[in-house]
């Protein structure tokens, strides 16, 4: 198990100058902190999240972690696809950094792909939710109970990295290493066109079939499932079905700006100001957006930190004069909320749905993006003992209403943070990823460029 966190006194002498600690155990610290130690002391406190507290059978992450042991029905068994994917990447974070044992890792995510290998499975792709204890399938929804390719991607963006991390150590990261090839080769992507069509679809069920009719068109976080589908050794998808499926032939193009700064393509469902932050974050923790390129974008690292940037400026603007939002305090991403009547509910907040709710992944998972923004709020967040806990800051905060918070955790938070501010140190996952030889050559066959990675 990942060690606790080490007491006051110890924090104090071993870390910061002026350091205190949370009511929930987590540790916090003003601004007098180093960065470095602070990227760490985040870094470390939420891979917690997907070490300390997996989900105990399966070792995949729980779809949700409460504290306070508190759940509806059967919910500490239920792991998350996606969210697992972002753990795993985690995990890798944790080998790199030396806050986890190598051994004990490779063990740990050699369990899990056992554990994959032998769960349900619709076409190679696995379900949203998956039961930790028996490897059966979840429902999500009432007709969303099989396949769903975006989770799958998800996931399988951290079985390549995974197999890239491991694949030249000693005879078990092999073995581990084979064990992710395996499963990454096996999803059927092209079968998700729906028999041939230029699109690929979400989902699929075998009792409801394509009943859930949601194609994937950008643009919205979905981007890396088309790179997959399109890298597959086995089951690839062709450059015109990427283009008129996820580009809408060029249509998703926009010329709008908001605060001076392009949009670049239509976020669907939120054009003016640009979608809820995970947008430029679930397809980016391996597909490195720098100096990538395709027939329409022409840069997706602009894309993504002019959708940051924005949501930056529209905080720092407050239209609704909520409490608290500044340079300090301010990014908006799906997660818990609070409801008109103090309950906790769920939604995406962005700039066209706010609530008065700033959620911490936002920022922080924004750091390759935002870099200086971004570490201005994790030095004040880390000054707020009520905003952080055992698996580092809670899901849902708001000063708006006095100092509310939802102590909560989300796998799809949680697992964003870590990677997404190694790859703002180090370039680590998404070096891995880009290195994988079919990805290149999917990346080639889509029309992908890459100045980073000199892929022409």
């Amino acid at each position: 198990m990942l060690k606790k966190l080490v007491s006051l006194s110890i924090v104090i002498l071993m870390f910061f100058s002026c350091a205190t600690k949370s009511p929930d155990g987590g540790s916090t610290a003003n601004s007098s902190n180093s960065d470095t130690e602070l990227l760490n002391l985040v870094q470390k406190q939420t891979l917690k999240y997907f070490w300390d507290y997996a989900e105990p059978n399966s070792l995949m992450g729980r779809e949700r972690f409460h504290p306070d042991g508190i759940y509806p029905q059967n919910d500490p068994n239920v792991v998350t696809t996606g969210g697992s994917g972002f753990g795993l990447m985690s995990i890798l974070v944790g080998v790199d950094r030396g806050f986890i044992p190598r051994d004990e890792a490779v063990k740990r995510l050699t369990h899990i792909t056992e554990f994959l290998k032998n769960a349900d499975r619709f076409h190679g792709a696995w379900s949203h939710w998956i039961n930790g204890e028996t490897g059966k399938t979840v429902p999500f929804g009432k007709k969303d109970d099989g396949g769903d390719l975006v989770e799958t991607a998800f996931l399988t963006q951290g079985l390549i990295c995974v197999r890239e991390y491991f694949k030249n150590g000693n005879a078990e990261e092999k073995k581990l290493a084979e064990n992710c090839d395996a499963l990454w080769r096996s999803v059927e992507w092209n079968w998700y066109t729906k028999g041939g069509e230029k699109v690929l679809y979400w989902h699929w069920s075998p009792d409801y079939g394509w009943a859930m009719n949601f194609p994937l068109q950008g643009y919205n976080e979905c981007l890396i499932t088309y790179v997959l589908a399109g890298s597959s050794p086995k089951y690839s998808i062709d450059r015109e079905t990427f283009e008129k499926g996820w580009s809408r032939n060029g249509t998703y193009t926009t010329d709008k700006k908001k605060y001076n700064l392009p949009l670049f393509v239509k976020h669907n469902g939120s054009e003016e100001y640009g979608g809820p932050l995970f947008w430029s974050q679930y397809s980016y923790l391996a597909l490195d957006p720098r100096g990538l390129s395709d027939k329409y974008v022409k840069n997706y690292f602009d894309l993504n930190k002019n959708q940051v940037l924005i949501d930056y400026k529209y905080c720092l603007e407050n239209p609704k004069n909520f409490k608290g939002y500044g340079k300090n305090y301010w990014g908006l991403t799906a997660s818990y909320t609070r409801n008109k009547d103090g309950s906790i509910g769920y939604t995406a907040h962005s700039p066209t749905n706010d609530n008065g709710v700033i959620t911490p992944t936002a920022a922080l998972s924004s750091f390759p993006y935002t870099p200086k923004k971004s570490m201005d709020f994790l030095k004040f967040i880390y000054t707020k003992p009520e905003f952080i806990g055992v698996a580092g800051p809670y899901d849902a905060t708001s000063i708006q209403y006095n100092d509310w918070v939802a102590k909560k955790y989300l796998a799809i938070d949680q697992g964003t943070i870590s990677p997404m501010i190694e790859n703002y140190r180090t370039g680590l996952l998404w070096d891995l990823f880009m290195n994988a030889p079919e990805i290149r050559t999917g990346l080639q066959k889509l029309g992908f460029k890459s100045k980073q990675h000199h892929i022409n």
